[in-house]
């Protein structure tokens, strides 16, 4: 297995290790509530060196992405990120990334840990098929090390260590800096439904950056946090994973990224997209919270008047709102929220609410960009 930057400092604060996309990954320091509930609360320390980073410069590197994204990349700001999907041609998602713009034909592709080779392999083989000779192609990842600082007071923390000035930063909008003098890359983003950080800096430096982080914000209410509680913050907040909830054969318009679909400009997948969007589809994901005991699992049955309709993607007991939720794909006749379902649990039918997404929003959310 992989090993991230951080994996003697995981073992040195005791973490529990686990393999996750291929990397040996913390699953948890002391209890997956207790980390949930400290990023909720005051803030969370995460290592995502696994992620992956792709450079793309040079003429025409804009129109490229235009033609393989399918969101309107045009008018995105320097200094601005934005969420967007990668398609095969037949709608199904390669992969859900970020795009950092960086210059006036320089980005920064960040992707998940478990697709980063298959997405940069599919970039290179783009760009020999559409004839982009003059931009350059870079896997970054190696050399790119990414913390997460997440929670209500992850600012305050940050803006400790930085020398720029956090405050006047947007959502999904970054700004090149320092953080503890390591030229870094900090976005006002993440994964957990909080106010936070994502912070990017050369990988070698990214231990003394996590002490840092640990030094100044553990009296403030920093906790390291695990993979574990990573997915029960992204639960509760709606957001999907790779492999659970999003694969190439499941398309946008199935689950919550229509709004990240322009098929008013041509890209890959947009035919096919089109045609779904005409004809309508036949599943979708929705957003359940269990009423009877039991917590659903990934895998696990979804039935309505008990007959099968669906499957259950990812399931968890939320601490923030003390339920268990979960997501499932289901016929699309059964997606309007209120519906009653039930999920089948060890052999037994237990009953179930489809609820709307997300199940947690904090009160001063901000925009999408």
């Amino acid at each position: 297995m992989k090993k991230t930057p951080l994996y003697e400092r995981h073992q040195k604060l005791k973490a529990t290790m686990i393999e996750f996309g291929g990397w040996c990954m913390p699953i948890q320091y002391t209890a997956v509530i207790e980390e949930h509930r400290a990023t909720r609360s005051a803030a969370g320390i995460f290592d995502i060196c696994h992620m992956g980073e792709i450079e793309i410069r040079g003429p025409g590197a804009q129109d490229f992405l235009q033609s393989i994204m399918s969101r309107n990349l045009e008018g995105q700001e320097i200094g601005q990120m934005k969420l967007s999907v990668m398609l095969n041609t037949r709608g199904g998602i390669l992969d859900d990334l970020t795009v950092y713009k960086l210059g006036a034909e320089h980005y920064m592709v960040v992707t998940n840990a478990v697709t980063k080779d298959s997405d940069f392999e599919w970039l290179r083989r783009a760009q020999e098929e559409k004839g982009y000779s003059g931009i350059t192609l870079r896997d970054i990842s190696d050399a790119t090390g990414k913390i997460d600082l997440q929670g209500p007071n992850s600012q305050a923390i940050l803006q400790k260590v930085t020398q720029g000035n956090l405050a006047p930063l947007k959502f999904y909008h970054f700004m090149s800096t320092e953080v503890l003098g390591i030229s870094s890359i900090v976005s006002r983003s993440g994964y957990t439904g909080e106010d936070g950080f994502e912070i990017y800096a050369d990988s070698r430096r990214m231990g003394e950056i996590f002490d840092a982080f640990l030094s100044v914000g553990t009296p403030m209410g920093l906790k390291p946090v695990g993979l574990g509680a990573r997915d029960t913050l992204r639960i509760e907040s709606g957001m999907m994973l790779y492999g659970h909830e999003m694969d190439e054969t499941i398309t946008p318009f199935e689950v919550v990224y229509g709004w990240l679909v322009d098929l008013t400009k041509e890209f890959t997948g947009c035919e096919a997209l089109r045609k779904q969007k005409e004809e309508g589809v036949k599943k979708k994901l929705i957003g359940f919270e269990m009423t009877d005991r039991g917590i659903a699992r990934h895998g696990y049955k979804v039935l309505g008047n008990g007959r099968e309709i669906g499957t259950v993607t990812s399931g968890t007991f939320a601490p923030t709102l003390g339920k268990a939720v979960g997501f499932a794909f289901v016929d699309r006749i059964h997606e309007k929220p209120g519906a009653e379902i039930e999920i089948e649990i060890r052999g037994q039918q237990a009953k179930a609410r489809v609820t709307p997404l997300p199940f947690y929003r904090r009160s001063k959310a901000q925009n999408k960009s």
